[in-house]
């Protein structure tokens, strides 16, 4: 049914980059997110857009079609409604799924999320870039915040070191283990890295055709990472391409990752995606290691608390959270 639906939408307009956004319950972020594509799909006219809808149930799909049609985008821009809510990679993969077993699969495949405004000009160097470079497998934007702030978007892979580091947050600590940590400088050139942010991100169809798609046991976090470490092994290098900038407004698809507010306790989704990534990746005894040495930060930071009187930012009933979800449960 899904594989139909895209080919009935592809059959007069093939595309060279295909752009998937899922909507989930923000019809109002995805249709200012496909807006600001409208430039790029003119200086790239074989690109399209498809928005997978995860079954908000909230008029999102009403919402979103009569933005299609009132602003002329049925040319270029569809919607694929799905028939549940299974998640980030259930929610991609529908589109990516359908677009490969098309009979004319597209050779780039660009993830953007809904809380997303592409600058002018962002997506050309994305696909010039590994257009251009033949074993790039994976290429990302740079992500900034409205003022044009630049947060990392390029990471290295988890290690038991960063984990630790993470949990004690000691910026002795951060500078001397600096070359072994997640977070890197904001590079200011293309740059290989481990993976990148899932917000912008450009796929090779080989990727998908090689090493699968997205894993659909995460439902939210920690899937891009795992895909990128998937494409690592199967020997696709990831890049971050910074002349490809795309407005990231964190936390507005989803209030677990939101800086503007005070956080909330994190969902179960989100432990539950922690414990898959690092077992499926790494194994019990290196998954139980890391969650040991991490919550043996979080200890020592919240006596340092105490000590100090600094405040609490941290989610509520993180470390208990924590414990209760760590890898040998």
């Amino acid at each position: 049914m899904i594989t139909r639906m895209y080919n009935a939408i592809q059959v007069n307009n093939p595309s060279r980059l295909l752009v998937v956004i899922l909507n989930y319950r923000r019809s109002k972020l995805t249709i200012d997110c496909w807006r600001s594509l409208l430039d790029e799909v003119r200086s790239l006219p074989d690109t399209r857009v498809i928005v997978s809808e995860n079954a908000s149930g909230d008029g999102s799909v009403e919402q979103i079609k009569a933005a299609i049609e009132t602003e002329g985008g049925s040319d270029w821009v569809s919607i694929m409604p799905l028939d549940r809510n299974g998640g980030y990679a259930f929610g991609n993969n529908a589109p990516i799924r359908a677009a490969l077993q098309s009979p004319d699969p597209p050779p780039y495949i660009l993830l953007l999320n809904p809380d997303t405004i592409v600058r002018p000009g962002a997506l050309k160097p994305l696909v010039e870039f590994i257009n251009s470079h033949p074993d790039v497998g994976i290429a990302g934007s740079r992500l900034e915040d409205p003022d044009g702030t630049p947060p990392c978007s390029a990471f290295r892979c988890h290690t038991v070191l960063s984990k630790l580091d993470s949990g004690l947050r000691v910026g002795a600590v951060s500078k001397l283990w600096a070359k072994l940590l997640v977070w890197s400088p904001v590079p200011e050139a293309a740059t290989q890295t481990d993976w990148v942010a899932g917000a912008s991100t450009i796929v090779r169809r080989e990727v998908f055709e090689q090493v699968g798609l997205l894993d659909e046991e995460y439902f939210m976090y920690y899937e891009k990472t795992d895909f990128c470490l998937q494409a690592k092994k199967a020997g696709w290098s990831c890049w971050y391409v910074p002349p490809s900038r795309v407005v990231h407004l964190v936390g507005q698809s989803s209030a677990v990752t939101d800086t503007k507010r005070p956080p909330k306790r994190l969902p179960q989704y989100w432990f539950d995606s922690r414990r898959r990534y690092f077992l499926k990746n790494y194994g019990w005894l290196n998954a139980a290691l890391a969650d040991a040495v991490w919550a043996l930060g979080p200890a020592i930071w919240r006596l340092r608390l105490c000590v100090q009187g600094k405040p609490d930012n941290d989610p509520p009933n993180l470390l208990s959270d924590f414990i209760r979800n760590n890898a040998s449960c």
